[in-house]
């Protein structure tokens, strides 16, 4: 099969511009959550300061959340699964999730063009 065949989306562009606006705003969430926290272990860790125990368990969550969104714009869009996997993992490696949200947003912009 060719390229264009596997990974022609079915999605409107409307669901897609949605889809990509939750995606987008949950990869800076979460890329915020995930350097505090860094800063978070960096204090406890560092210098026995225990003084943001929340930010894992408030971290957690955002990425599950970041992880349905990614899939939903993924599902939306066709991208295949080695695509799905690199984007879902930018989500626990720090300032990649701005990275990588930017390459998503420019490649499904002019896919779509959005």
């Amino acid at each position: 099969m060719s390229e264009t065949s596997t990974s022609k989306p079915t999605a409107s562009t409307a669901s897609v511009t949605s889809a990509l606006l939750r995606y987008r705003v949950l990869a800076w969430i979460t890329g915020l959550w995930l350097l505090l926290l860094v800063a978070e272990l960096t204090l406890k860790y560092g210098f026995d300061v225990d003084a943001l125990d929340f930010v894992p368990i408030v971290h957690g969550w955002v990425y599950f959340v970041y992880l349905i969104m990614a899939v939903d714009l993924a599902i939306k869009v066709r991208w295949p699964a080695g695509k799905i996997v690199w984007t879902a993992l930018a989500g626990t490696i720090p300032f990649l999730s701005f990275f990588v949200e930017h390459q998503r947003t420019k490649e499904v912009k002019q896919q779509f063009g959005i």
